[in-house]
């Protein structure tokens, strides 16, 4: 099953320093188990733009959609056999202690 794991900032980091994961070691122990399809960061919020289409009148804004503290800095499209096994690979990426990690199964539109 497949999973888009949303990865965000967060105003409560764990203050534990002790045995900080590496996010090179994550990468390439995924990757080479086959359950990280793909990933990457985000750019900063001050380079997104938001799109919105209201009475048939095309409306772009600069910036995130919501005004908030805590955004999504990057993701990771997993494939992993359920949400168990998601969950043990969201718990040993290093963002789980620093921000949070937001864990969706993908629907396919195919039927």
């Amino acid at each position: 099953m497949k999973y888009l794991m949303f990865v965000c900032t967060d105003g409560e980091p764990d203050t534990d320093r002790a045995d900080w994961p590496d996010i090179e070691a994550w990468v390439a122990e995924n990757d080479a188990r086959g359950r990280r399809l793909t990933g990457d960061a985000l750019a900063d919020t001050t380079a997104a733009t938001t799109v919105r289409v209201r009475n048939g009148e095309l409306l772009v804004s600069d910036g995130p959609f919501a005004e908030t503290k805590e955004v999504i800095v990057g993701f990771d499209l997993l494939e992993c056999a359920d949400l168990d096994e998601a969950i043990e690979v969201a718990r040993a990426h290093p963002m789980a202690r620093q921000g949070r990690l937001e864990l969706r199964p993908v629907v396919s539109l195919d039927g």
